[in-house]
């Protein structure tokens, strides 16, 4: 018995059919109240696959006990499509498995509970054919990909085999005819502020920048086990479970490819793409962004925190009056003399103290620190000037862009560098 299953599990075994010995790649696709799944599963069916390998697709169709008869019945209409589709277009390479509960736990029924329903499930499948190395792919019911996806993602991987995990390159669609105009002109705004906190946090030098999108990640099953697996939150379930796969080490961005994601609005989480688009249709505004100052301020931390330790290790009352007033505040609030000491107690080399640090730092408790900055030091600023001073602060060659779309396809050439 997988121990991992044994302990952490949600539920029981959800598919007999046995997974082929070369599956290497399991995308796992959470859906509810999806009405038209068909065209992600063919976006994945139209997929490149390395010929060694096959690649299995979970669907985890879900409700809850207290959603309403025309949710679950909508999930039923879903369900029976998906698996008429999935007969007719399943391969050697390339299987699609559609599971179906309408019956989830109110308290925990969402995104969160879906997804590791699908991984839990992921794992349990490589465990059968000894496969520890294998990925677990996340993906989205709306999301779309290009045709090298399955194969990109292999390649990275197969190419940095102790990479415990990976975020991987998306970019939403800027127009169309699914959408409003209106929903296109929002999403070019909530997808530059997402690149600009990225790049920005990058800028700090903290080695846990990456983008934590939940239709655009992927981890390795063992990794996934040692980390306790997914949680089953209703929002932010992948800003959360990323935290714990980047603490590992060695996770890695791959940009050969590309998901995109729906711009569409939607109320079924409090925050997030679809939460963000519907508050800009009723009015919010998306051009405002964090004032730069603050990750100038986590830069100076962290350059003063890694030259103390190599000196003379003291932090305290001299240490702390080089510090801005942000980040003493921060520190107090955060018990950081008690923290420290216990770094410096058990962080015996460079190596160990600063996975220490930064596993202290990490990026949840950076982003509570730019809150606190924004709340009682330095206001919101305008989008395009945060990200022109940040395109200044690192010398970029160029005139600077003076609208949003500019702007953002800047800052994708930018993220998408190796």
């Amino acid at each position: 018995m997988n121990p991992y299953l044994s302990n952490y599990r949600f539920g029981g075994r959800l598919f007999n059919i046995q997974p082929r010995e070369n599956t290497q790649l399991i995308v796992v696709i959470p859906c509810f109240n999806e009405p038209d799944l068909i065209p992600s599963l063919s976006a994945l069916l139209k997929c490149e696959i390395p010929s060694e390998i096959s690649v299995e697709v979970i669907v985890i169709i879900n409700a809850g006990t207290h959603h309403s008869q025309d949710i679950k019945a909508l999930s039923e209409g879903t369900y029976q499509k998906a698996v008429t589709w999935a007969e007719e277009n399943n391969s050697q390479e390339l299987r699609f498995l559609i599971y179906q509960n309408n019956e989830l736990p109110k308290k925990h029924a969402g995104v969160g509970l879906a997804r590791k329903i699908g991984m839990d499930e992921a794992v349990d499948r490589f465990s059968q054919i000894d496969q520890e190395e294998g990925v677990i792919v996340c993906f989205d019911a709306d999301s779309q990909c290009d045709s090298n996806y399955l194969k990109a993602i292999y390649t990275e991987f197969k190419n940095k085999p102790k990479a415990p995990g990976a975020s991987i390159y998306f970019e939403h669609p800027l127009s169309g005819n699914e959408h409003d105009q209106q929903v296109y002109d929002g999403i070019v705004w909530y997808e530059l502020f997402l690149r600009y906190y990225h790049q920005a946090l990058k800028f700090t030098g903290h080695p846990q920048a990456f983008h934590t999108v939940g239709s655009s990640m992927a981890v390795k099953a063992w990794a996934y086990q040692k980390q306790s697996g997914m949680n089953k939150r209703k929002a932010g379930e992948d800003f959360y479970f990323l935290q714990k796969i980047i603490q590992l080490g060695g996770f890695i961005e791959i940009n050969s490819t590309r998901v995109i994601p729906s711009p569409r609005t939607s109320d079924r989480v409090p925050f997030g793409t679809g939460r963000s688009m519907l508050e800009y249709l009723g009015g919010e505004r998306l051009d405002v962004s964090y004032s730069f100052r603050s990750f100038r301020d986590v830069k100076l931390f962290v350059e003063l925190v890694e030259m103390e330790y190599e000196g003379q290790k003291r932090f305290g009352t001299e240490f702390k009056s080089r510090l801005p007033e942000s980040i003493c505040s921060f520190l107090e609030l955060n018990d950081f003399d008690d923290r420290i000491n216990d770094m410096l107690l058990y962080g015996t080399s460079v190596e160990t103290f600063s996975k220490r640090f930064f596993n202290w730092f990490n990026a949840f408790r950076i982003l509570k620190f730019i809150h606190l900055c924004r709340d009682e030091y330095y206001q919101n600023d305008s989008l395009l000037e945060s990200c022109s001073t940040f395109l200044k602060e690192i010398d970029f060659q160029g005139m600077l862009p003076a609208d949003v779309q500019m702007m953002l396809k800047v800052f994708r050439q930018i993220d998408r560098k190796p």
